[in-house]
């Protein structure tokens, strides 16, 4: 039987053999879980037709993360696109509305509405493209492009990482902004979504919600994916996200005032 290392940080390691974790059977049961939701997008992504039944497929996905994802493939045809790329899988979250991912990036300072801007900036400048249709004058081409197909692979390793067992909007955005060649994630690092202080923000939110939901007993059994959030519980969240993120804003200042600016080395 091939064998596969798996490093961990020094931490994680002892704690794993004071506490006599059986890592074998854990990675195990942990990578089949990831290959399975990765073949499913992987299907999906590389087949030339069959996509009305995505949302069938993403098994693991939330409700609401599937619905992103099919508003990004309705946006595409309607577009004419003969792919969907990450600015359509940015845009099905922006047109979703009502997810933690746009919460994230509040908190991050980043308006949903800039990022609106700049999406319909590129659809204006990009060449239209032209699908092929059949005589019902739907497209039969429409698949994923290769960034969007890696950004999803990157969603269920963001989900699977941070050691949750479903996957929603707020780990697409982990997946967008880490994708490194599709217009998404170029919009939202230019925007200032960084990779580490984006996860960062998904955790303080995470952890901000259930803080929140702890407090106002709004429901006695917890769903499994955050739901919208009231505009004064909304305002809290991002207010709880930004105190948590603030060590490490101080961090990065200190890092760039030791380095001074680029122009004075």
């Amino acid at each position: 039987m091939p064998k596969i290392n798996v490093y961990l940080p020094d931490e994680l390691a002892e704690a794993v053999k004071k506490a006599g974790v059986p890592v074998s059977a854990v990675c195990q049961r942990a990578l089949e879980q990831a290959v399975r939701r990765v073949t499913a997008i992987r299907e999906t992504a590389l087949g030339a037709s069959g996509l009305d039944d995505l949302t069938a497929r993403l098994t693991h996905f939330t409700p609401r993360a599937r619905e992103v994802v099919k508003l990004s493939v309705e946006q595409a045809r309607a577009l004419g696109a003969t792919e969907v790329g990450t600015e359509h899988l940015l845009g099905g979250m922006l047109a979703e509305g009502g997810n933690l991912a746009l919460q994230v990036l509040g908190a991050l300072e980043i308006d949903p509405e800039e990022v609106r801007r700049r999406l319909d900036r590129l659809g204006r400048d990009a060449p239209a493209p032209v699908a092929e249709t059949t005589s019902s004058g739907s497209s039969e081409t429409l698949t994923f492009g290769g960034p969007a197909a890696a950004a999803l692979e990157m969603t269920v390793t963001e989900a699977t990482s941070l050691g949750h067992n479903y996957v929603g909007c707020e780990h697409l955005l982990l997946g967008l902004v880490a994708e490194p060649d599709g217009a998404a994630g170029r919009i939202l690092r230019e925007l200032g979504a960084e990779h580490r202080l984006t996860r960062h923000a998904v955790s303080a939110a995470l952890a901000g919600y259930v803080h929140l939901r702890a407090q106002t007993r709004a429901t006695t059994a917890p769903p499994v994916t955050p739901p919208v959030l009231p505009a004064d519980a909304a305002s809290a969240l991002s207010a709880a996200v930004r105190e948590e993120l603030r060590p490490v804003l101080l961090r990065l200042e200190r890092l760039e005032e030791r380095l001074g600016p680029a122009d004075e080395a």
